[in-house]
């Protein structure tokens, strides 16, 4: 009869017999580490969900080895914000994401989140897909849990110490921090009192505040003052969402927002931003009506003057006459022979009695706006603490969801040399990972989790268009994910590794 030790023994014994586990070696790339440093001709081995080794590597007997060929080698690259959970995840492979190097994309925003952070963490981990999945606690979650149809005002101090509550919970869990959207209900009525009191909390819990401010066009200085105040008051780091200047009266000032954000920093205020690469957004109907007066004329006639065109307001999705999608405000209005503005307005109400009629169906419309220029974007992209974004979803007509990265190297690095490559490698991997509290990724580094791309700087190219919006990028070969191979040879491998990270864990 064996005893305890020796049976502890022979499992030690047959421990150092059994083989090594599977590893894998990247040699022949041009590694670019995600720190912004230039590329090193170094070879990487991963052994489990980890980088084990940087350098001047020998492939070990039996070791599977990927020879590079010279293409560049990168940290995965982090979505700094995402909804392309907004399919719950219905295809785990996610190619679009995928064909663009993306191993993690970060959810709970613009104030949405759908759940505590424990539940939607225990049902991702039940049926992951191929990427990770970071998460902030959605300002309009917490007003629903709290304040339910009746928002449309500023909260109780019963209701927002419920909201505070929920809020830690989520926190302790591993949520990233609090997200507000507050251009939409149910955030827009909540007031600045509020806002600060549950920042403080995010801080005490140790997250972050991210907001898509109360305007991006007439009431920009305003709303951006709103958030440096709470970044002051609460002590904690502050993002803008989606920094743009969506009004043609600002364009061409992005210096001057700049300099007021870096005097900011100076002054102790982390402020940060994301940015996606296109000058058209992707919102509701009502988003540019603040007061939320849809009879108002003169602010549709506004709207479509200042903020955007009749052209340039094209129909991504209308519940109510699904034969609207895919046109613009401007054709719908040339087929009724009226005024723009007229017809802008009867979209709107129409679209909202669809709503009240299907209340379970999450808003019955969104609308593609073209709405900022170039240079403003060019600049927002360059600002030092800039990170990038995609804003995107599966199933849009915005192409963003699925050219984001891609164009960021096309565009921005490879045709316009607004950022030089180690530069954009950065602010879509450790930079992002840094600012946003994602631990141990982010950075091709001993010990860190594997997730990699591999691609090809003089080709990767996104393909996405308005109209062809889920047209996958070229130029990416491998895509690696907790050291599991999700894509290769232009397709998912149809493994599912990714996990739902915890802030502050790797």
């Amino acid at each position: 009869m064996q005893t305890g030790f020796a049976r502890a023994a022979i499992a030690a014994l047959l421990a150092l017999a059994s083989p090594a586990a599977a590893s894998t070696l990247i040699t022949g790339a041009a590694v670019y580490d995600g720190t912004g440093a230039p590329s090193r001709k170094v070879s990487v081995r991963i052994e489990g969900d980890r980088i084990l080794a940087i350098g001047a590597l020998k492939p070990r007997k039996g070791e599977t080895v990927i020879a590079a060929k010279g293409l560049a080698l990168a940290p995965g690259f982090i979505d700094a914000h995402s909804h392309h959970d907004s399919g719950d995840y219905k295809d785990r492979s996610m190619p679009t994401l995928l064909a663009q190097g993306v191993t993690t994309i970060v959810v709970g925003q613009d104030g949405g989140s759908h759940g505590p952070f424990a539940e939607l963490a225990a049902k991702y981990a039940a049926r992951p897909a191929a990427m990770n999945v970071a998460a902030y606690t959605g300002h309009g979650w917490l007003r629903d849990s709290a304040m339910g149809a009746d928002y449309k005002r500023t909260s109780t101090p019963a209701e927002l110490a419920k909201m505070q509550a929920l809020l830690a919970a989520d926190l302790k869990a591993g949520s990233l921090g609090l997200s507000s959207g507050l251009e939409y209900d149910p955030g827009i009525y909540s007031d600045h009192a509020e806002l600060v009191d549950l920042a403080r909390t995010a801080a005490a819990g140790g997250g972050r505040y991210i907001s898509h401010m109360r305007s991006e066009d007439v009431a920009f200085d305003a709303a951006l003052d709103e958030l440096l105040d709470i970044g002051e008051k609460a002590k904690l780091p502050v993002q803008i969402s989606h920094l743009k200047l969506g009004i043609a009266d600002r364009w061409g000032q992005a210096k001057a927002v700049l300099a007021k954000l870096d005097a900011a920093r100076a002054r102790g205020i982390d402020v940060t931003a994301d940015v996606y690469p296109y000058e058209y957004w992707h919102s509701t109907l009502t988003v540019m009506f603040p007061k939320r007066d849809f009879t108002d004329l003169a602010a549709a006639r506004f709207a479509l003057t200042h903020l955007s065109t009749p052209e340039g307001m094209l129909l991504d999705y209308y519940a109510a006459e699904p034969a609207f999608e895919g046109q613009t405000i401007g054709q719908i209005a040339a087929a009724r022979k009226e005024e723009p503005a007229v017809t802008y307005l009867w979209l709107i109400n129409r679209a909202l009695d669809w709503e009240k009629a299907h209340p379970d169906a999450g808003g019955g419309e969104s609308v593609i706006g073209t709405a900022m220029a170039p240079a403003d974007v060019a600049a927002f992209l360059a600002w030092k603490h800039s990170v990038v974004c995609s804003d995107g979803m599966i199933g849009s007509r915005h192409p963003r969801g699925a050219g984001a990265m891609a164009k960021i190297l096309r565009q921005y690095v490879r045709e316009q040399h607004v950022l030089t490559l180690p530069e954009a490698i950065h602010k879509m991997t450790g930079q992002t990972a840094e600012q946003l509290g994602i631990a141990g990724r982010g950075v091709i580094r001993a010990g860190y989790k594997a997730d990699l791309v591999l691609f090809d700087p003089a080709t990767i190219t996104d393909h996405a268009k308005v109209g062809d919006s889920a047209a996958l990028a070229t130029g990416v070969s491998r895509v690696i994910v907790n050291g599991k191979l999700v894509y290769a040879d232009g397709k998912p491998t149809g493994t599912w590794p990714g996990r739902f990270l915890k802030r502050g864990q790797p």
